[in-house]
C-alpha cells in the first residue's frame, strides 16, 4: 500500500500536478505579503482572549483544567480560534477574485480542479504558520509554559496546517455556493461561531451535555486542539491520541478537499 501511495505522489509531481497548485499558492501568498494588514489585524482577537478572558478565568479557577492552568489551557484552543477565524473568510477571496475575472483564467488553464483548491489551502497554512509565531510569542510574554522541542514544534505547525487547510477549504466551498461577498460575510459568522463554541476550545469535553460532547466529535476544530494541547503546551494531554487526532484531519481535509474540487467551476456559473 505504501509503495502504491508513494508511486502515486511521484507521478503527480512528475506530471505537475505539485507544481501547478504551489503556482496557485505562491500567488496568495504574493498578495498576502504585499499587504499584510488583514494579518496583523487577525492577531488582535486573540492577544484579547489570551490577556483578558484567559486572565480573568485563569484567576476564578472557575473551569478544572487538570495539572495545567486555565491560561495554559486556553493557549492552544485561542491559536486553533485564531486558524479558524482566519481561514473561514478565505472563501470571500475567491469571490473577489471572481468579480475581477481571475478565476475564469485559472478555470480555462489545463489545471485539475483539485490542484487549484489545494493551492489555495496551501497559501492559507502560511497565514496559520504567522498566527503560530504570534501565539508563541505571546505566550512566552505571559510565562506559559509552551513546549519548544523540536518534535513539538513540528507536530504544531502539522496541526495548525491542516486545520486552515480544512476551513479555507471548506470556506472556498461555502463561497461556490454563495456567490455574494455580502452573504458570505453573513453565513461567515453563523459558521465560526458553533464550530468554535462545540469544540474543546474553551472548556474541556467533559464539561460538556452529552449531545453537544457527541457533536464535537464531528468537528475537525476540537481534534486540531486536541492535538495542539498535547504538543504545545508542558504536560497538556491528548483526549483522544495524538496520532488520532492526526488521522481525523487527515480523513476531514480529504473529504473536503473533495467536495470543493467538485464546487469550484460553480463560482462562474
Amino acid at each position: 500500500m505504501s509503495r502504491a501511495l508513494a508511486s502515486r505522489v511521484i507521478g503527480l509531481a512528475e506530471s505537475g500536478y505539485l507544481r501547478q497548485a504551489m503556482a496557485v499558492a505562491d500567488s496568495d501568498v504574493r498578495k498576502l505579503f504585499h499587504d499584510p494588514v488583514e494579518l496583523f489585524t487577525r492577531m488582535v482577537q486573540p492577544a484579547l482572549w489570551l490577556v483578558i478572558f484567559g486572565q480573568v478565568l485563569n484567576r476564578s479557577r472557575a473551569i478544572p483544567t487538570g495539572k495545567i492552568s486555565y491560561l495554559e489551557f486556553l493557549c492552544p484552543g485561542v491559536l486553533a480560534q485564531s486558524v479558524l477565524f482566519g481561514a473561514i473568510f478565505y472563501g470571500i477571496s475567491l469571490i473577489w477574485e471572481r468579480d475581477l475575472g481571475i478565476v475564469q483564467k485559472f478555470l480555462v488553464s489545463p489545471a485539475p480542479r483539485s490542484a487549484l483548491v489545494l493551492g489555495r489551502a496551501f497559501s492559507s497554512t502560511v497565514r496559520g504558520l504567522c498566527q503560530m509565531t504570534f501565539i508563541y510569542l505571546l505566550a512566552i510574554i505571559l510565562r506559559i509554559h509552551v513546549r519548544f522541542e523540536i518534535t513539538s514544534l513540528l507536530g504544531v505547525a502539522l496541526a495548525v496546517m491542516l486545520g486552515a487547510a480544512i476551513f479555507s477549504t471548506f470556506s472556498l466551498a461555502v463561497a461556490c455556493l454563495v456567490k455574494s461577498r455580502e452573504r458570505f460575510m453573513g453565513i461567515g459568522q453563523v459558521l465560526t461561531i458553533p464550530l468554535f463554541f462545540a469544540s474543546n476550545a474553551i472548556y474541556p469535553i467533559a464539561l460538556m451535555p452529552s449531545w453537544l460532547s457527541l457533536l464535537s466529535r464531528a468537528n475537525p476544530l476540537c481534534y486540531q486542539v486536541d492535538a495542539l494541547r498535547a504538543l504545545m503546551i508542558a504536560g497538556g494531554e491528548s483526549t483522544f491520541g495524538v496520532a488520532y487526532d492526526f488521522l481525523m484531519l487527515a480523513i476531514a481535509f480529504v473529504i473536503i478537499l473533495a467536495i470543493g474540487s467538485k464546487l469550484y467551476p460553480n463560482i462562474v456559473t
